[in-house]
């Protein structure tokens, strides 16, 4: 915890309003594992404030994010939709479309019809850098200060940042030079949003692009004399900093009324520019790296901490990101405008009830880019459309020959564990189980529309 910080406890107080909906804190890390928290494990980067919140809420230990890259995955949390009916299914290319459309509706719509006062700070990641109906302002948030487009967030010394719908030219950053560092921005823009929101209650969407690569950041703190590479030196300095600007945001937040803080990834860690997620475990120890379907790119950290509202302690249910939306819609006290993928958690957050989970979860991969770790895991084929459906403890993941998806079944290489039994997916049991197999074909076929 940074110096002077107040323990996790302290950050929000456990004020009341005439209206008792909570604020909600909406953190989306950029690329952050399920193994680079202290509170799942890691031990050579620090992250104390998110480990008590992990520490004094629930921590979630079989979340998963709804893709294992960034745009698609954002899209499904934003929508409540997975990637077999959501509007963005991969990261943007030529032919597809990257961007929202008038008849898609967020999280952050339900919240500003219900009286809440939005804001998005940080990446959003979807359309042309203009205003329009793919833009944060036309889907949902009265407040955005950040990153348009998906590539843009890649350098955290930009020239500039959209506010709203006008470009703001940043100082000393021009020319290669480097003066402001965005997630400082981001940081500072939220805790002034929150304060000004007065009595109204709030819903911050915290989308900071660190973890990310390249590994840029004003300092790597102490981890500057460590005797790594300076990659791996900057990815846990980013961590790190990660966790320090949360606390700093919490400890700013006013105190009229009780606030709930949701803590997650987009997708599992990166490999790029140099950096080596294996001295960290930053999957946790299981299998495969963002972009791939392994458990190690889809399982990401989880935590939600709302003293007095949310229970605190641990659960292995099986969670999407897909949940999200409907949990935010309840708790603020919204209705539902259509069918969505995931199931309340609301239940489960206060202790109550504990409802099922989704019956399936359903992922599509279509990607061209490609790391060395997460190609080399799959036999070199990372860049071929995927799809992977997991029912209770049996996951399958398929791969099409090319990048279509084949008409037959036959046309796929097909892979099934069983996650209870073998969490890492060593054993590829698919011929042990073929009637497993059919019925997991099935439910991939009907998941795509």
């Amino acid at each position: 915890m940074t110096r002077g910080a107040a323990p996790a406890d302290a950050f929000l107080g456990l004020g009341r309003a005439p209206d008792p909906r909570p604020n909600i804190v909406l953190v989306v890390a950029d690329d952050l594992g399920y193994g680079e928290l202290g509170a799942y494990g890691q031990t050579k980067i620090k992250t104390p404030v998110i480990d008590r919140l992990a520490g004094q809420g629930l921590r979630f230990t079989q979340a998963y994010s709804a893709a294992s890259v960034c745009a698609p995955s954002r899209c499904s949390l934003l929508t409540g939709l997975h990637t077999g009916h959501s509007r963005v299914r991969q990261n943007p290319q030529a032919g597809f479309p990257g961007d929202l459309r008038q008849e898609d509706t967020t999280f952050a719509e339900l919240l500003q019809g219900v009286g809440y006062r939005t804001g998005l700070f940080g990446k959003w990641g979807f359309g042309p850098q203009r205003p329009g109906v793919s833009h944060p302002n036309s889907r949902g948030f009265d407040e955005f200060y950040g990153y348009i487009t998906h590539s843009a967030a890649h350098d955290y010394y930009p020239d500039f940042l959209w506010h709203n719908g006008r470009k703001v030219r940043l100082a000393g950053n021009a020319g290669g030079k480097k003066g402001s560092f965005s997630p400082d921005l981001f940081r500072r823009r939220a805790a002034d949003f929150a304060e000004e929101s007065g009595d109204q209650p709030f819903f911050i969407m915290y989308a900071t692009n660190l973890p990310h690569a390249p590994g840029e950041l004003p300092s790597l703190g102490r981890y500057a004399a460590k005797p790594w590479p300076r990659a791996d030196r900057a990815h846990a300095a980013q961590v790190s900093r990660l966790d320090r600007d949360l606390g700093t945001l919490l400890e700013s937040l006013p105190k009229r009324r009780q606030t709930i803080v949701i803590v997650t990834s987009d997708n599992g860690p990166h490999e790029e520019q140099g950096f080596n997620p294996d001295r960290f475990d930053a999957n946790g120890r299981y299998r495969g790296y963002k972009r791939n379907l392994y458990e190690g790119a889809l399982r990401v950290p989880f935590i939600v901490w709302g003293p007095g509202l949310v229970r605190k302690g641990v659960t292995g249910r099986v969670t999407s990101q897909l949940d999200l939306f409907p949990t935010i819609a309840e708790l603020a006290g919204a209705g539902l405008p259509r069918k969505v993928d995931g199931v309340s958690l609301t239940g489960v957050l206060a202790g109550r009830r504990n409802p099922a989970p989704a019956p399936h979860l359903y992922w599509y991969r279509s990607e061209k880019s490609q790391t060395k770790r997460a190609n080399k895991i799959e036999g070199g084929s990372v860049t071929r459309l995927a799809e992977a459906v997991r029912q209770d403890d049996w996951k399958l993941i398929r791969y099409a020959p090319g990048r279509t998806r084949p008409s037959t079944r036959g046309g796929w290489r097909v892979e099934l564990f069983n996650i209870g039994k073998d969490p890492r997916e060593a054993n590829n049991v698919a011929k042990k189980h073929p009637a497993v197999v059919s019925r997991l074909h099935r439910l991939a076929d009907a998941s795509w529309t």
